[in-house]
């Protein structure tokens, strides 16, 4: 509550809280686990305010480090309160990149904002992660001005990765209607 209450825009901050963006991080929780059985390090793109880093931490995944990385720059402060004890420990690094020029050497990459970036920027994205690299996706049909890059459907977005697709699937909410895409980087 801490981290709600000392962001600049505490009703921006608990839209992280959503019913359909907590249901799209703990679906994106359950599919993980059955990918990882040793420990990993984990970037998330568009990580936000921790949300989903503090989730991952609570879930009993094993995770050696998260870096979780988001051009807001007001994000940085927040998602270090929420993931602080991990933030001590140096488990845990909040970053403000644009995730487009940012490099990662993680095990485990996560972007669940693939609707905010254009299919440049994605691809741009794409080629700065390392061959092999587990690599989760999520995306959405929800059609509002800051999506400049959503799907009509899972099929649609599955066609834009350029994964080797491992597993993939789709979630309704109230509003919208989620994908998700686990795969491989192509060589």
């Amino acid at each position: 509550m801490q981290a709600i209450r000392n962001s600049e825009n505490p009703m921006r901050t608990m839209d992280a809280f959503w019913a359909g963006q907590i249901k799209s991080k703990e679906w994106l929780i359950d599919q993980l686990s059955h990918q990882v059985k040793e420990p990993v390090s984990i970037d998330i793109h568009g990580g936000w305010v921790g949300v989903l880093a503090s989730m991952i931490f609570q879930s009993g995944i094993p995770v050696k480090n998260i870096r979780s990385v988001d051009i807001d720059h007001t994000c940085e402060s927040i998602a270090t309160m929420m993931n602080k004890g991990e933030e001590i420990e140096g488990r845990f690094k909040a970053v403000t990149a644009d995730m487009c020029e940012i490099r990662s050497d993680a095990d485990v990459v996560i972007n669940t904002s693939c609707e905010h970036i254009t299919q440049e920027q994605y691809e741009l994205w794409l080629s700065g992660l390392p061959h092999n690299t587990l690599v989760i996706l999520q995306s959405n049909n929800y059609d509002i001005p800051e999506h400049v890059r959503w799907h009509k459907s899972f099929d649609d977005f599955k066609a834009t990765c350029g994964l080797h697709f491992l597993w993939g699937g789709e979630m309704k909410t109230q509003l919208y209607t989620r994908y998700m895409i686990i795969g491989k980087k192509n060589e």
